[in-house]
């Protein structure tokens, strides 16, 4: 630990509309002291993900974040001090670390993980993203070879593992994205089946081309008018796994969706879910190693959009909103 200075991003004011960068503040704090029972914390990496957002809006499965706070979010965290036991200086922690260099927490807020190379897979695809993907489809959707599997926000962070797993499991995957070059990526590098951009394609058509049967299985990230569609063309006894709903978190008018969905479910015997990721943390370790397994045998390719310094978080999010990212967004702190 050098230096005095703890550097932390707040909240300013809460957006009105699509979030701006500064709507964030940098602002300096001294470092924190680890009371009995506490570690220090140095930030290692920050996890940008557009529930970052939600946050802001009020209370959702945790309390919101508050203007003048310090900007809430997941991160991997080095343990620089301990006053707990069971935690030594050098281990490396998954908790809320905030946009911020350094914070004292309990040991009972720390989840402790293993020192990996590169560390960034630990926040991908052996951490939020890669569980994320593999607890929602495997646990709620439960695929069975020969299922057509379509996945909103496709390139991102959660949607690139879920159609790979997909393929994992012998079924048909099709990404929805918002560009030419990130559906050409979905299919030639990934290899789903098929990829639409929703942004130029008569979605309801292009989707019934590539799956004509209808769909099994809907991971849904985004909410809003795609939901809708993919909603329409679900078979009997499908399954929506709703993992997200970006499209009504940032800006004045939001996407909600599910218009008329009472009936479609009814009629088609859908099973609808939404979920978070500690809502499977029981099968944390068995997500891990099934990961590590198709990673090394090289049957899931993975793919992060990391950036550098604890200054450039609010640009960062503002782009991740915007879908500028392709795979898991992080920035490197330290």
């Amino acid at each position: 630990m050098s230096g005095t200075v703890n550097r932390q991003i707040i909240l300013a004011e809460l957006p009105k509309g699509k979030l701006r960068a500064h709507d964030f503040k940098m602002r300096e704090a001294s470092i924190p002291q680890a009371r009995d029972g506490e570690v220090l914390l140095r930030v290692r990496l920050v996890s940008l993900d557009a529930a970052n957002r939600a946050w802001m809006q009020g209370e959702t499965y945790r309390a919101a974040t508050k203007a003048g706070s310090v900007m809430d979010a997941f991160g991997i965290a080095e343990v620089v001090e301990s006053k707990a036991a069971g935690f030594s200086r050098g281990d490396l922690v998954l908790t809320m670390t905030g946009w911020q260099d350094y914070l004292a927490l309990p040991a009972g807020h720390l989840a402790k993980v293993e020192r990996i190379d590169p560390l960034t897979h630990l926040l991908s695809v052996y951490g939020i993203a890669g569980r994320t993907a593999y607890s929602g489809l495997l646990s709620i959707g439960q695929p069975k070879e020969g299922e057509t599997v379509v996945v909103s926000a496709a390139a991102g962070s959660v949607g690139m593992y879920v159609g790979q797993i997909a393929k994992l499991k012998g079924c048909r995957a099709i990404g929805i994205a918002g560009s030419r070059e990130k559906c050409d990526w979905l299919v030639n590098e990934l290899g789903f089946d098929a990829a639409i951009n929703y942004r130029e394609a008569d979605l309801s058509g292009t989707l019934k081309a590539a799956a004509p049967a209808g769909i099994d299985i809907y991971f849904d990230n985004v909410g809003g008018t795609i939901l809708d569609t993919c909603l329409a063309q679900m078979k009997l006894y499908g399954r929506i796994i709703c993992c997200g709903a970006v499209s009504s978190y940032d800006g004045d008018v939001p996407d909600r969706g599910l218009r008329g969905a009472p009936m479609q479910i009814v009629i088609k015997r859908l099973m609808v879910r939404g979920f978070i990721m500690s809502d499977f943390n029981a099968e944390r370790d068995r997500a891990i190693t099934d990961l590590k397994a198709w990673v090394q045998a090289g049957r899931i390719k993975v793919t992060e959009d990391v950036w550098d310094g604890l200054e450039t978080l609010p640009a960062a999010l503002v782009g991740l909103l915007a879908g500028e990212n392709r795979g898991k967004r992080m920035v490197r702190v330290s």
